[in-house]
């Protein structure tokens, strides 16, 4: 009787199997698989049987090239890491990689496709799905090779609205975010990329409280997704979709231009005076106002409580 093979449930274990599958090919041992590309046999067995830590890029590239597979795992690896995020937002990534066009509006962090690896760690680390620390680590590899599509050979376009907020939230501390709006600036200088700021002035708008992203395909097909902190939707209704464009074209009207857009951006990163005071600082600065005459009806001057000129 011939005994049933069960499919693989996840591209985890797809991968694998493909992986288990090329090295009895050549007639390699783990053990030696391993030794060609610079890993402990149990990690090939891990890869294999689809337990312990995902495959990573640079790995699934060595493995390729040992293997002679012509880049069969590294085009399975997209699909691998992405089973680490949250259902809701895998058929956006899905989305993305194959969009040539990503016009995007961000309320609260900097778009996924422009965060350095430290912004990009503060922001995961606080995920309600996550899981563990090693599925943080996986996340965050799979968040940066996104960018990766910007430098390549054909890059999509990217036009990114950034609300002001997104500029003055400290997310990871001072020295993260110093770093994040350097690199704001330095990735603009890319042809296919452009980014602006919504100031605070603009006051309310259609798409308070989330992101916003409309994604235009090869064949002209376009989507548009919406997410939230816990939360995602994908919208393909062509009257939808256009709504959502309509949103969006205002926003980018609203916002600053791009060269004063880099400006701001470069007056949040070089201006000292934004940093808000560390919470013990800002205790003993409220003690201090509160014994003053007129109570809180101060204000700081040059770190000193000063009393408001009175009527």
């Amino acid at each position: 009787m011939t005994k049933a093979v069960d499919a693989p449930s996840t591209m985890a274990e797809t991968y694998g199997k493909r992986l288990k599958m090329l090295r009895l090919a050549k007639g390699w041992t783990q053990r030696h698989l391993g030794g060609l590309v610079a890993v402990e046999h149990s990690r090939i067995a891990q890869l294999e049987g689809a337990t312990g830590a995902k495959p990573t890029l640079e790995l699934s590239r060595a493995l390729d090239e040992k293997l002679g597979s012509d880049d069969l795992l590294q085009d399975l690896w997209p699909h691998v890491y992405r089973e680490t995020f949250p259902d809701w937002s895998r058929a956006y990534m899905d989305y993305e990689a194959r969009a040539t066009v990503i016009a995007a509006y961000t309320g609260q962090t900097v778009h996924g496709l422009l965060q350095t690896p430290a912004y990009a760690r503060a922001t995961l680390r606080v995920g309600r799905s996550l899981k563990s620390a090693e599925q943080l680590e996986e996340r965050i590899e799979g968040r940066l090779s996104r960018q990766e599509r910007l430098a390549g050979s054909n890059p999509p376009t990217l036009w990114v609205v950034l609300d002001e907020a997104v500029l003055r939230r400290p997310v990871g501390g001072a020295a993260v975010m110093h770093e994040q709006m350097a690199q704001l600036l330095a990735v603009c200088r890319q042809p296919n990329v452009t980014v602006q700021v919504l100031p605070f002035s603009q006051g309310e708008h259609s798409a308070m409280g989330g992101s916003l992203n409309i994604l235009t395909m090869l064949d002209g097909t376009v989507v548009a997704y919406t997410e939230g902190a816990d939360s995602g939707q994908l919208i393909e209704d062509p009257h939808e979709v256009k709504s959502y464009g309509i949103s969006y074209d205002q926003l980018r009207a609203d916002a600053l231009p791009p060269c004063m857009s880099l400006d701001m951006i470069r007056s949040v990163m070089e201006d000292s005076s934004a940093r808000v005071p560390a919470q013990p600082q800002r205790r003993r600065l409220a003690q201090v106002q509160s014994q003053q005459p007129g109570g809180w009806g101060l204000r700081r001057n040059r770190g000193r409580a000063v009393p408001r000129p009175r009527p």
